[in-house]
């Protein structure tokens, strides 16, 4: 398994709705995260203990909030809020 991003609970449905610049911003820092999860975390399926705590990255238009989940190999992301500019 490798690591890998994808949307979780309603923000997968809340995407489909949104500009695709917005996304696109959406999807290049999400690509950054896993970049940085795998660094971190080598050995993510073997991983003992505790998640890294969830938090939010701000991109041109909005923000959205991430999860990782180390033993999944998955950054997820759980909510997204484009605000229009």
């Amino acid at each position: 398994m490798s690591w890998k991003w994808e949307y979780a609970f309603g923000a997968e449905e809340a995407a489909r709705s949104l500009p695709s610049d917005f996304l696109a911003a959406v999807e290049r820092a999400a690509d950054e995260l896993v970049r940085a999860a795998e660094a971190l975390h080598v050995h993510g399926r073997a991983h003992q203990g505790l998640d890294p705590k969830g938090s939010h990255v701000i991109v041109s238009g909005g923000w959205f909030l991430y999860q990782v989940i180390v033993r999944s190999e998955r950054v997820y992301i759980v909510q997204i809020t484009y605000l229009g500019f």
